[in-house]
């Protein structure tokens, strides 16, 4: 991957920090994940999708998974999954440790999420997380969990026991708010102990951008009249610049000064799913729109490619800020419910995991076979 200074001007310039979404046992055995580092990326970030594409789609795990399966007795095929994702994990934060360090702990995480099937199960959420945190045990671990309903108190759980947490799968504003509350919540309980050390305690807040563009254009194309067609594309970019508003006017003000005078750091929003899905958009339009201070964008290896040859590095996640709050005001004037379009987004995100999760599961399962 031949990135250029672009990546690393990024966060020099305008404190936007770049992370690679994706993961792969070739990358760290090649090499390929310390030079993508040392061009400016400065975390990482998995799915279940991921895993499954990486997993399913290279002869890279099989020796691991061989030995998994061996003459000692052979663990559940899930168990065996899970080995398979927290040796790549581990090695990640091994390469992203130096950012760690260099970043005062800002930085330098790698993310992996919990089983998809506890999305809309509170306790099985908060037991998970705190299982990957213990088992995986590196200070720049990040567990993401999902930013369902039910995602709320396990979130604000692991904060509170002074866990780095990624929510994941944001899809509307008001959700996003209730994000934000459940880590100040979190923070504030952790602070009671006058001995806790707030400033090692990191969270990301992540937007899944392009799936809102691209819903949202459906349902405009679906509408049909010249005041919804001339909305499609803008959807995506608007909610993020209102989110960004949000996340200054949260982390100001006493509340968030009492904290701070503790150490914690902001929970910064994180931009995913940046790749563009609508051909007749930039490539870069979710990466270029998005830029400014304390944010992070992952973006796939393409996005990133793309970017680093012609994105343009200019701050703008809060310039045209009326005008996104115009087109959010224009939406349901069209006929666009964003709430609706927000439940199903996340209705969809979780079954798309917990496919690839399935999918890669059963997979496993079949080479498992072959094994015996």
């Amino acid at each position: 991957m031949a990135l250029n200074r672009r990546i690393a001007d990024l966060y020099a310039e305008h404190g936007q920090s770049a992370w690679l979404d994706n993961l792969r046992r070739g990358y760290v055995t090649s090499g390929e994940l310390i030079a993508i580092r040392d061009t400016g990326v400065r975390g990482l970030t998995s799915n279940p999708s991921i895993f499954q594409k990486a997993i399913s789609g290279s002869s890279d795990y099989d020796e691991q998974f061989s030995s998994l399966r061996g003459v000692d007795g052979p663990g559940s095929i899930v168990d065996d999954y899970w080995s398979l994702v927290i040796r790549d994990i581990h090695s990640a934060c091994d390469t992203f440790s130096k950012v760690y360090d260099q970043s005062d702990g800002v930085d330098g995480y790698v993310s992996v999420e919990v089983d998809p099937g506890l999305a809309h199960d509170s306790a099985g959420t908060e037991a998970a997380a705190r299982d990957l945190h213990e088992r995986i045990g590196r200070r720049n671990l990040m567990v993401k969990i999902p930013g369902t309903e039910e995602g709320l108190g396990p979130i604000e759980q692991m904060i509170a026991e002074g866990r780095n947490i990624n929510v994941t799968l944001i899809f509307s504003l008001d959700r996003y708010a209730e994000v934000i509350e459940a880590y100040l919540r979190g923070l504030e309980r952790l602070a009671e102990n006058a001995a806790a050390d707030l400033s090692r305690v990191a969270s990301v807040a992540s937007f899944f951008i392009s799936r809102v563009d691209s819903e949202v254009d459906r349902r405009l194309d679906a509408q049909g009249s010249d005041e919804a067609l001339e909305l499609r594309g803008q959807a995506a970019v608007a909610q993020g610049k209102l989110a960004y508003q949000l996340f200054l006017e949260a982390f100001s003000g006493p509340r968030w000064e009492a904290l701070a005078a503790r150490g914690a750091q902001v929970q910064r929003p994180l931009w995913a799913s940046t790749s563009t899905k609508n051909e007749a958009y930039p490539d870069t339009l979710y990466v270029d729109e998005l830029i400014g201070p304390h944010t992070v964008n992952t973006l796939p290896d393409a996005t990133l490619e793309a970017f680093a040859d012609h994105g343009t590095l200019a701050r703008r996640v809060d310039a045209d800020v009326d005008e996104a709050r115009a087109v959010w005001a224009a939406l349901p004037e069209v006929g666009v419910d964003m709430d609706d379009v927000a439940a199903q987004l996340e209705r969809e995100g979780v079954s798309s995991f917990q496919k690839s999760f399935d999918e890669l599961i059963t997979a496993l399962q079949a080479k498992a076979d072959e094994l015996t």
